[in-house]
C-alpha cells in the first residue's frame, strides 16, 4: 500500500516531486527536460527514486509531455513496528502522458496517469481549462480528475477491492498591481469504495474489564468520503529583485476532519543563483471514527487508528537553491538549471500513542508516550530548456 503512503506524505504535505503541470492560459509551457532524484526519510521509512519529465511543443498551439516516476520504499514505520511485522521493501512506478492545447487566450490540458505496485494499481484522467480576461490581468481556471484503483493484499490471493475518486477544481488569479498578485482556489474530492488500508488495524482493550493489554483487529472505514479545500495565496515582488509569497488553506471532510495550512516563502536571486526559503504550519483535528484505543472490539460501526486521521500538527521549513548552467547553450539545449531542495518536517501527534515505546517502558495501554517524529525530503534535479 505504498500509494497511500505517498499520497499522504507528498500530496497532503505538498512536498511531492511529481506533480501534474498546470495549464497556463495564453502561453504554452516551455519545452524542457527535467531529471529528478527524490528522497524522503522519517519514522524508519525511506522513499527514493528518479523521475524524468519531457515536454515538447508539436506545433505553435500544442504541447505534449511525459513523466516517469519511481518510488523505492523501505518501511518499518510505527504501524509496522506496532504489529510486530518485519520491514518491507516495495517499488511503485508511475507514468503520466499529457497534452496542452492553446487557442487564443484559452488553454486546455489533458493527462492520463497509470501507477502500479505489487498490491495497488491506479489509473486517473485529468482535464484542465484556463482562460485569460480583462487584458490578461485575470485568469479563471477549472479542472476535473477521475481515478480508479484496484486494491489487493499481499499473502491473501482472494482479497480484491476497488475505489473511485473524482476531483473538481476552480481557481481565480488576479494581478492587483504591478508588484502584487492574488489567487483563490477551491477543490472538492469525492471518494467511494474501499478506502482503508487492508494491512492496518485498530486497537481495543483486552480484556474489556481491565484493559490489561491491547487487542488488534482490522480497521473498518466508511465507503464514501467528501473533502473540500479553499485556499488563498498571494505574491509580492520587492524592489530589490526579491519576492514574498504565502498561502492560507482550510480543509474539511465528511469524516469530520478539519485542517488549516499556513505557508510563507521568500525568493532572492543572487548572481546566477536563486534562493528560496519557506516555512509551513499544518494543524488537523481527528476523524469521528478515530481512536487510539477503543473500549472493546467492534465498539462502533466504523473504527480506525490511522495516525493520519488523528489530531496532529506539523511544522516544516526548507530551502531550494537553483544555479543557472549552460547559459550560452549546450548541444540541443538553450539553457539549464541545477536545483537542490531540502525540507525538514516535524510531526506532533496529540492522541496517537507510541505503542512500541510503551512496551519498552512497560506502560499500561492508553498511557504510552504520544508519538512524534521528524522527516527530511530532498530533491535534486536538472532542468534543460530546448
Amino acid at each position: 500500500m505504498t500509494r497511500l503512503f505517498v499520497a499522504r506524505t507528498f500530496i497532503l504535505l505538498a512536498l511531492g516531486a511529481a506533480q501534474l503541470p498546470a495549464a497556463n492560459a495564453g502561453v504554452l509551457p516551455e519545452e524542457r527536460t527535467d531529471l529528478l532524484y527524490h528522497r524522503y526519510s522519517g519514522d524508519e521509512v525511506t522513499v527514493s527514486g528518479p523521475s524524468l519529465l519531457v515536454r515538447k511543443q508539436t506545433s505553435t498551439n500544442t504541447s505534449v509531455f511525459f513523466n516517469y516516476y519511481i518510488d523505492n520504499i523501505s518501511s518499518a514505520s510505527i504501524d509496522v513496528r506496532t504489529s510486530g511485522a518485519s520491514r518491507y521493501i516495495e517499488e511503485r512506478t508511475e507514468q503520466t502522458l499529457g497534452v496542452d492545447y492553446l487557442h487564443g487566450k484559452t488553454t486546455m490540458g489533458f493527462a492520463y496517469t497509470d501507477s502500479a505496485e505489487n498490491d495497488y494499481e491506479a489509473t486517473s484522467y485529468h482535464f484542465n481549462l484556463s482562460q485569460d480576461f480583462f487584458g490578461d490581468l485575470t485568469t479563471l481556471s477549472m479542472g476535473y480528475s477521475k481515478g480508479s484503483d484496484t486494491i489487493r493484499q499481499t499473502g491473501n490471493p482472494t482479497y480484491l477491492q476497488f475505489a473511485d475518486k473524482q476531483s473538481y477544481r476552480l481557481g481565480l488569479s488576479q494581478i492587483i498591481t504591478r508588484n502584487f498578485t492574488m489567487g483563490v482556489g477551491y477543490e472538492t474530492i469525492t471518494d467511494e469504495g474501499s478506502l482503508r488500508n487492508p494491512y492496518r488495524v485498530y486497537s481495543y482493550c483486552n480484556p474489556e474489564s481491565t484493559c490489561a493489554a491491547r487487542g488488534f483487529a482490522a480497521e473498518i472505514y466508511p465507503n464514501t468520503r467528501t473533502s473540500n479545500a479553499l485556499s488563498v495565496r498571494g505574491s509580492y515582488f520587492l524592489p530589490y529583485r526579491a519576492a514574498l509569497h504565502g498561502e492560507y488553506k482550510v480543509f474539511n471532510d465528511s469524516w469530520d476532519i478539519s485542517a488549516t495550512t499556513m505557508s510563507l516563502g521568500y525568493t532572492q536571486p543572487i548572481s546566477d543563483f536563486i534562493i528560496d526559503l519557506r516555512y509551513r504550519l499544518y494543524s488537523q483535528t481527528k476523524a469521528e471514527f478515530y481512536n487510539d484505543l477503543f473500549n472493546r472490539v467492534d465498539e462502533f460501526n466504523f473504527l480506525g487508528r490511522d495516525k493520519e486521521l488523528s489530531t496532529f500538527d506539523s511544522v516544516s521549513f526548507g530551502t531550494t537553491i537553483s544555479y543557472e548552467i549552460a547559459k550560452s547553450g549546450w548541444w540541443i539545449f538553450e539553457k539549464g538549471s541545477l536545483n537542490l531542495s531540502w525540507d525538514h518536517i516535524e510531526f506532533t501527534y496529540k492522541d496517537f500513542r507510541d505503542v512500541p515505546a510503551g512496551r519498552l517502558l512497560g506502560s499500561a495501554p492508553g498511557t504510552e508516550p504520544l508519538f512524534a517524529f521528524g522527516a527530511d525530503v530532498i530533491q535534486l534535479f536538472v532542468s534543460l530548456w530546448y
